[in-house]
This record gives structure tokens, C-alpha cells and sequence, in this order.
């Protein structure tokens, strides 16, 4: 029996191919999964990929979370995460209503500088402290956005608004999410920067990737790449054009395009060699390294998942490069190496992503389906393990 009998994904799928009277060979036919892969996933013999469950979620019409089962609740709730998210929602609620007569805003440079550590502090993987203290800065920012109607005022409320969406993808709000880009975008039209607009667009698309409508997503690269022409000659354009590019080559290789996967990879990487590493222009951690993180996930994206452990095997991470983006390698290493069988290696690699980010690895999709998939593999594995499963909400 599994350690997380409500929690697996293959469980979910059967559920929901059977309130629609589909049999497994007509959901396999729908969704274009093969049909052993869709029986092997519901009996929970193979974990869900990420293309798999997004194919199976457009077959049932239905969003990926209620795939996946996000947000978990149960957790959210054990970990008082659960309460933070309603203030959130009703700070983006307000954005159009103008100055709020009962908040007296803070000077523009600590409201800034506020806007800046909750940056700082999602890269850190402090989501709930991040969650604890944006919806109060939203508020704050938005009437002082309405009161100075500058550049400045609007693109500090469109960065409060980037925070929102970090913490709600993170924790697996996805309508929330959307709410909160949307407010982002409208804050950067008033702010009239077409580099927050690339960037707007860069994550709007990471959306559409993880519901698996990798069409428009790409529509809204090249709208993201079209618009950063706009922008000034410089660095800056540069960091969100590669990071565009390397959401892209995800993309590409999700939908198994390989050739434009490739093609995105490359113009990635020479224009991280530019650049350099710029971990902290726009907190993005464009570089070198993270080039090199995007080609393993590309390789496991388009299921070669040998290559793709071998090449994450061959990355150095910087000391200095954030913690959430330290723990995604990490678990998209794991994927890699336990889909090639070894197991003792994924589990470690698991292991390093709740180290560098505990918050956000216990709500990461992709730790829940390698652990699901390791302990699917009916492999001895030690006593840790099955407290790393309690740890997930067992």
C-alpha cells in the first residue's frame, strides 16, 4: 500500500476517468498517453509525469491541480499556511478602487525596499513568511500607486503583485496565481516598462505550460520577446530575453518539440555567456547555471532521462544562487535518476531539495511524483524514507 493512499495522482486519474464513464482505453485514446502508461499510472506503478498529467487533464476537461490534487490542504492547514491566503486574495481584490482613506502609505523608499526583501525572502524558500507579508504590502502599495500616479509608485505595485504570484504558484493556488498576474500586468502598463511587461509574459507563460496549453504559451513568448525589443539596449533586456528563451526550451520539450527545444536552449546559453551570471537582476538567477539547470530539465522533459541525469550530474551550483531555485535542480535531478533506476541517488537528490528549500519542496509536485515513484519501485530503501513521506503529509 502506498504511504500516500489520498495523494497519489494515478488514484485521482482512475477517479475521474470513471465519473466520466471513460474506459482506460478511450482516456489513452482522448489524451494521446499511451495506453500502458495510463494503466501502469493509476495502478501507481509509474509516477505521473508532468506531460502526462496535463494530457489526461485537457482528455477530462478539467485543471491540472485537480489532477494533481493542489492545493494539498491538509498540509497547508498543519503548517498555518491555509489562513494566509484569503488576505492575499482580498488585497488584489482592491486594486482598482483607488487610495484606501484608512492607510496612510509609507515613504516610496521603505515601501521599496519591503518590495525587495519579499523577493529576496520566495528565492530564500520563506514562503510563509513571504505569504505573512505581502498582503499587507499590496495594500500599503496600492494606495500609494493611486496617491502618486508615478512610474515608480505603479512598478513597485506590480513587484508586491510578482511576490503574490510566487507565493500562490508555490503553494499551488493556481486561480490565485492567475489573479495576481493579472494585476501585475495591469500595474505594468500604467508603469509603461516594457521590461516588467517581458517578465509578466515570461510567467503568464509558465502558466499555460503547466496546464499543458503549450500553444499559447508560445504565443506569449514571442509577445514577451517582442515586447522586450522595446525595452533599452542593455543587460537587463538581455537577462529576461535568455530567461524567455529558457522557459521556452521548457516548453518545447514538454510538448516534445525537440528541434525548437534546442533552438530556445541555445540562444539560453549564448546569451548567458554575455551576461553572466545575474542571479539577482528582476531575482530571476539567469546565468551560466541556469542554463545548464534548463537543459536537465528540457532533457527529462523530452524522456531522456539518461542524458538528463548525466548532465545534472556535471552541474556545479553557485554557493550564492537562491535556495528555491537550488531545490527545483534538485528534484528535477531526482525525477531524472529515478526514472533511470537509480533509486539511492533520487532519494538523496530529494533529500537536498527539502534542505535547501523545506516550504516549498513539501508542496512541489514533482518531489511528490518522484517519491511516489520510488517507493512504487518496491526497492529497500532506508528508514528515512518513509519519515521524508510523512514529512510530505502522509
Amino acid at each position: 500500500m502506498h504511504a500516500l493512499p489520498h495523494a497519489r495522482t494515478g488514484a485521482r486519474i482512475k477517479r475521474l476517468r470513471l465519473e466520466r464513464h471513460l474506459t482506460q482505453r478511450a482516456l489513452a485514446d482522448l489524451s494521446q498517453v499511451p495506453y500502458s502508461t495510463l494503466t501502469k499510472t493509476e495502478q501507481g506503478v509509474l509516477p505521473a509525469s508532468p506531460h502526462v498529467i496535463a494530457s489526461i487533464a485537457r482528455a477530462l476537461r478539467v485543471d491540472v491541480a485537480t489532477v494533481t490534487g493542489q492545493p494539498y490542504a491538509t498540509e497547508l492547514r498543519a503548517d498555518e499556511l491555509d489562513v494566509l491566503i484569503r488576505p492575499i486574495r482580498e488585497a488584489l481584490d482592491v486594486y482598482d478602487l483607488g487610495a484606501d482613506p484608512d492607510i496612510h502609505p509609507r515613504p516610496y523608499e521603505l515601501l521599496t525596499a519591503d518590495a525587495e526583501e519579499l523577493l529576496v525572502i520566495v528565492r530564500a524558500g520563506e514562503i510563509k513568511r513571504a505569504a505573512g507579508q505581502v498582503a499587507g504590502l499590496i495594500q500599503e502599495a496600492t494606495t500609494a500607486a493611486h496617491i502618486a500616479g508615478t512610474t515608480a509608485g505603479w512598478l513597485l505595485l506590480a513587484s508586491a503583485y510578482r511576490t503574490a504570484y510566487d507565493v500562490a504558484s508555490k503553494l499551488g493556488y493556481g486561480d490565485l496565481a492567475a489573479i495576481a498576474l493579472s494585476r501585475m500586468d495591469w500595474a505594468s502598463q500604467r508603469g509603461s516598462d516594457a521590461v516588467v511587461g517581458g517578465m509578466y509574459r515570461y510567467m503568464r507563460a509558465l502558466t499555460y505550460l503547466r496546464e499543458g496549453q503549450y500553444r499559447t504559451g508560445e504565443r506569449l513568448v514571442a509577445l514577451g520577446l517582442s515586447t522586450l525589443e522595446q525595452a533599452p539596449v542593455g543587460r537587463e533586456r538581455d537577462v529576461l530575453t535568455g530567461q524567455l528563451h529558457l522557459g521556452a526550451a521548457v516548453m518545447a520539450g514538454r510538448a516534445k518539440d525537440r528541434s525548437g527545444a534546442e533552438e530556445h536552449l541555445k540562444e539560453g546559453e549564448r546569451i548567458a555567456k554575455l551576461t553572466g551570471e545575474a542571479v539577482d537582476v528582476h531575482w530571476l538567477a539567469f546565468g551560466p547555471t541556469n542554463a545548464a539547470v534548463h537543459r536537465v530539465s528540457v532533457l527529462a522533459e523530452l524522456d531522456e532521462y539518461g542524458a538528463a541525469a548525466e548532465a545534472g550530474q556535471s552541474v556545479t551550483l553557485p554557493k550564492d544562487w537562491p535556495a528555491s531555485r537550488r531545490s527545483h535542480h534538485h528534484a528535477e535531478l531526482a525525477r531524472a535518476q529515478m526514472w533511470t533506476g537509480d533509486l539511492d541517488t533520487a532519494f538523496a537528490n530529494l533529500l537536498r531539495a527539502r534542505k535547501a528549500a523545506p516550504q516549498q519542496a513539501r508542496y512541489h509536485q514533482t518531489v511528490r511524483e518522484t517519491y511516489a515513484g520510488l517507493e512504487a519501485a518496491k526497492r529497500q530503501l532506508p528508514d528515512s524514507f518513509l519519515s521524508y513521506g510523512s514529512w510530505l503529509g502522509a
